[in-house]
């Protein structure tokens, strides 16, 4: 129940005659005087009307209902705002530049929302933060995902070949069964990736931090360039080697 406000009573003016006795000798402050007097007993019976505890109690009813509505609301508008989302995304799918989809993909990502199979191929993605973002099945064929942080991304078996990651943030992410075939990896960082059963076939791993990988059932390395790589664990660039990579400073 909605406490009634403790009002308090204006002062009952003086009748006029009384009043009067104070009035200024100028004319017109005279008047002002007088108007002043007029509004006291406005105020006083205002301040006497139960009407502005009906008002007040009015306001903040109306305030409790707006509040309880839009709490109830809530998830409608989140539906209806990852409907928008996915929207942005299907539109532009098969289509070059960003469309909208950076900033769609990292609501959806914030709102915990699954992003497996998404299509994004051939997209403008740079810069785009997908932290813990769970993309298996995702298709980034071809896509600019340069400075991209995907870190503890999920994006097992996901389509990666000709993808840009140069100086992108892949610490942690799961690889498993990806296809990076002729990506771009250079100055990445995949410290504590799962590239088990991953085809590297072709990647340019030139400078990357491969630290505490997991490797030794990567699919193939043949033609993937390991030169300066860091971090590596003992044994795979040998291992890299000894199926296929090479090891060239420059682009050939």
């Amino acid at each position: 129940m909605i406490a009634m406000p403790d009002r308090q009573e204006y002062p009952r003016p003086k009748p006029w005659p009384e009043h009067a006795v104070a009035a200024p000798a100028s004319p017109w402050k005279k008047m002002l005087f007088k108007w002043d007097w007029r509004f006291q007993w406005v105020a006083h019976y205002l301040s006497r009307a139960a009407l502005l505890d009906v008002a007040v109690n009015l306001g903040k009813l109306s305030a409790l209902v707006a509040i309880i509505s839009y709490i109830y609301e809530y998830p409608d508008r989140i539906k209806q705002k990852h409907y928008q989302a996915w929207q942005v995304i299907n539109t532009a799918q098969g289509k070059g530049g960003s469309g909208g989809r950076i900033e769609a993909l990292q609501e959806l990502n914030e709102d915990h929302q699954d992003l497996v199979g998404v299509n994004v191929s051939e997209a403008f993605m740079q810069g785009i933060r997908l932290h813990k973002a769970v993309l298996s099945r995702a298709d980034f064929h071809a896509s600019d995902l340069r400075d991209a942080v995907l870190e503890r991304s999920h994006l097992e078996n996901a389509e990666l070949a000709y993808t840009n990651f140069r100086r992108a943030n892949l610490r942690e992410t799961l690889l498993q069964g990806a296809n990076l075939s002729q990506a771009d990896l250079v100055d990445a960082d995949l410290s504590g990736a799962h590239l088990d059963g991953a085809d590297l076939e072709g990647a340019d791993l030139r400078n990357t931090s491969l630290k505490g990988i997991t490797w030794t059932r990567i699919r193939s390395t043949k033609d993937a360039n390991v030169y300066g790589v860091r971090d590596a664990p003992a044994g795979f660039v040998n291992w890299a080697l000894a199926n296929g990579a090479v090891s060239k400073r420059e682009d050939e």
